[in-house]
């Protein structure tokens, strides 16, 4: 939530998850971003895609 409007990429959500203890694949991150769409957007959160660059979360108005 500390970066909204700043672009995300995979491996900095598996960094910052799993840090170097565990492994993560970059489908398992989908998975739970799709699970964590469905949570926030009702708060006026949405995490979108951006293609070829990852993850981008806005708030909505």
């Amino acid at each position: 939530m500390m970066r909204v409007d700043v672009v995300v990429s995979k491996a900095e959500i598996i960094q910052a998850v799993a840090g170097d203890k565990e492994e993560l694949s970059p489908n398992a991150i989908e998975v739970y971003m799709s699970r964590l769409r469905t949570k926030v957007e009702p708060a006026g959160v949405r995490i979108r895609t951006v293609r070829g660059f990852d993850y981008m979360l806005e708030e909505t108005p």
